[in-house]
């Protein structure tokens, strides 16, 4: 099988840049957007914005390799690494690597990219993983590198990295690439066409034991973050892990061959639809903001941990919308008290109601929070 890294003119990579002009153009406007909407959240609200906006990344590039981590216990991390007061909450050794990381990711992107800085963050990652030869530095080992699923008697290989003997060479190779292609740099690219490129680039060579993927997405919001100039907190692994047997499709295609158009442009596509998702949360988190300066004194303590666990699900709220039993299983009081309860959060304005009866659902009203403002 010819892996990309076995062709001639390896690790030119060829594309078609007029195809992805349109997607550069919207890209820049939409990191505008999100600049502007950020604008509106208070100084005092914005630190708790950046953790769960850095919370969710770090749980979704976590869940795409199988891995599914604490929230609780990546929001505690993050606020300890961000300096900020603690929560109290205990921190393990997985969530408080994966924070670890993506603050360092977040606070240090205009950095160049160096071998410590990738060293730093497979420490950070996978410093509590005893299964591995070799962490904060590139794999060692003599077997091939291989990507593979299936049974262990007839496995099926999806890809073959570079022999462990030639990633260091390779990797000097990338990181002059990575830092030259950079809005600084000596031949600086588009920042979507680099940060698609760089991610696959980054995951041909897959130079390390493990955590390659995590890494890999990293350095693609790395790479994002130095052409706009600031943090770009941009959903990206959220994006990707909705998606992600066309993601392990599209990586598994374009490491067959140098012709990466197709590609950039799911790449592109997929980072715009990260920025909307951005976009959508930071709305909410302005939504919820808003909700709580009009409604936080007139909660009695069962209204207040119904909303509370609302919020904690996201835009998207409980599947179906809230129902009466959901209120009864998170408060734990009477089907009386719960529908008194209910009626006067519609009648306050805080919840909106669909349905008759068994059918009846509670959502938040957060078009009343807009528009009270």
């Amino acid at each position: 099988m010819p892996w990309n890294w076995t062709l001639p003119g390896w690790p030119d990579f060829r594309y078609d840049a007029a195809a992805l002009e349109p997607f550069e153009r919207r890209f820049l406007l939409s990191s505008g957007e999100i600049v502007g909407a950020v604008r509106h959240v208070g100084p005092a609200e914005r630190d708790q914005l950046r953790i769960e906006l850095l919370s969710d990344e770090a749980m979704q590039t976590s869940a795409i390799e199988g891995e599914i981590l604490d929230r609780l216990s990546v929001q505690s991390s993050l606020r300890r690494h961000l300096g900020l007061t603690p929560d109290g909450y205990p921190a393990k050794p997985r969530e408080q690597g994966v924070a670890e990381m993506m603050v360092d990711v977040y606070s240090g992107f205009a950095t160049p990219l160096s071998e410590d800085t990738l060293f730093r963050w497979h420490s950070m990652l996978l410093s509590h993983d005893r299964r591995l030869e070799t962490v904060g530095a590139y794999r060692a080992h003599s077997d091939a590198m291989q990507i593979v699923s299936g049974r262990i008697d007839r496995p099926t290989i999806h890809f073959e990295a570079p022999p462990s003997g030639q990633v260091a060479g390779e990797m000097t190779r990338y990181l002059r690439w990575f830092n030259d292609s950079g809005p600084e740099g000596a031949a600086p690219l588009a920042a979507l066409t680099r940060a698609g490129l760089g991610h696959l680039y980054f995951e041909s060579i897959h130079p390390f034991e493990d955590g390659n993927g995590r890494l890999g997405r990293a350095l693609a919001e790395k790479s994002l973050a130095q052409n706009i100039g600031q943090p770009s907190l941009i959903a990206l692994a959220y994006t990707i892990e909705r998606t992600r047997k066309t993601y392990y499709d599209q990586l598994e295609t374009h490491q067959k061959t140098l012709d990466v158009t197709p590609w950039l442009v799911w790449f592109a596509e997929t980072v715009l639809k990260a920025q909307q998702v951005t976009l959508e949360r930071v709305g909410f988190f302005i939504g919820k903001a808003r909700f709580y300066d009009r409604h936080r004194a007139h909660l009695n303590e069962r209204q207040a941990s119904a909303i509370t666990r609302m919020f904690r699900e996201g835009p998207g709220g409980f599947t179906g919308g809230l129902s009466a039993e959901n209120y009864l299983s998170v408060t734990g009081t009477s089907r009386a008290t719960a529908t008194r309860d209910l009626q006067d959060l519609v009648e306050k304005g805080a919840l909106s109601r669909t349905g008759e009866r068994r059918h009846t659902r509670y959502w938040l009203n957060l078009t009343e929070a807009r528009q009270t403002d």
